[in-house]
């Protein structure tokens, strides 16, 4: 069944291979803070649309793939039909906003991938099924709240090592908007996640 999440995905990787072939696409997209300034806002959104390298995106677009059609529908009533996506967009875009004020005047900091909105889509998925079985790597298991907890923390190590262009902040704060978001448009999640989350049982 075509849905939105497959879509995002679509346009995702085309956006990708594009960039990685046109080196012009790849500057002009990437989030680079004195373009912003100049007026190119448009980055806060076309960055979460290229990639890294090859692994980059399959992790994003894997995570992306199981998770977001697990959620979508949460979101399908709002906007027309269209909630999930401008969840998705508006994830992206809130998520590099904490980089952006750190880095607003560091010419050298660049950006990129669809982190903030893969996590927003990951810890949504989470309050709602906190105990499921999130397989790592595709292997091991483990459950979703814990891997949210080893995700955090893992972001936070990256962020402070540093080393590539990756906002590893992001995953983090795209979490937080997730959960949030979800929240707000679904108050009911909170008490169902609580619950679930204090019978591991059932």
């Amino acid at each position: 069944m075509f849905n939105h999440t497959t879509l995002i995905i679509i346009i995702t990787v085309i956006v990708s291979l594009v960039a990685w072939q046109n080196k012009t696409v790849f500057n002009r997209l990437i989030f680079y803070p004195p373009a912003v300034n100049n007026g190119q806002w448009d980055r806060f959104v076309t960055h979460g649309f290229i990639h890294a390298d090859s692994m980059h995106l399959l992790f994003n677009m894997f995570t992306l793939y199981f998770f977001g059609r697990a959620i979508e529908g949460l979101y399908q009533p709002f906007l027309f039909g269209y909630g999930f996506v401008v969840f998705y967009v508006l994830a992206i875009t809130i998520a590099m906003i904490p980089s952006y004020l750190k880095n607003k005047n560091n010419a050298s900091y660049l950006s990129l991938g669809a982190s903030g909105g893969v996590s927003a889509v990951l810890f949504a998925f989470i309050l709602l099924a906190p105990w499921e079985k999130i397989y790592l790597f595709a292997i091991v298991p483990i459950p979703a709240i814990l891997f949210a907890v080893a995700y955090i923390a893992y972001s936070i190590y990256a962020d402070k090592r540093g080393g590539s262009n990756i906002n590893h902040m992001a995953h983090m704060w795209g979490g937080a908007f997730g959960v949030i978001a979800t929240i707000i448009l679904e108050p009911q999640v909170l008490p169902h996640f609580i619950n679930a989350l204090l019978s591991p049982g059932l």
